[in-house]
């Protein structure tokens, strides 16, 4: 059932994350707790995860009928919990760690020295 009081009480809670910056934030306003410690070394990661994951929830038909604060609080948990777990290179969220293996490879490949048949 979707109503204007949940189409505007929506527009609220994400008008009020967009005036959110530093990630404790975040998890002060969704009461999520956090470890301290794994927020100050990948903060920006698990923003950009809990971004991730809210983006495919709400293109997520089923997400409809769910509180969406319940939802944003359950969705940055499991952003930190990914970071909690493992770490950036693993995981992978921003473009430089995804394009990093590939030009690692290409620069590997540049400085071996051409090997040529005895005799040339």
């Amino acid at each position: 059932m979707s109503g204007p009081s949940q189409g505007s009480a929506s527009q609220r809670l994400f008008r009020e994350l967009s005036q959110l910056s530093a990630a404790e934030e975040f998890f002060e306003y969704l009461a999520v707790p956090y470890d301290k410690h794994v927020v100050n070394v990948n903060r920006l990661h698990i923003l950009k995860r809990f971004r991730q994951y809210l983006a495919i929830a709400l293109d997520d038909a089923s997400a409809d009928g769910e509180d969406l604060h319940a939802l944003c609080a359950s969705l940055l948990e499991r952003a930190h919990g990914d970071f909690v777990r493992s770490n950036a290179r693993i995981e992978k969220v921003f473009r430089v760690f995804q394009d990093q293996t590939a030009e690692v490879a290409v620069k590997t490949i540049g400085r071996t020295p051409a090997v040529r048949p005895k005799g040339e």
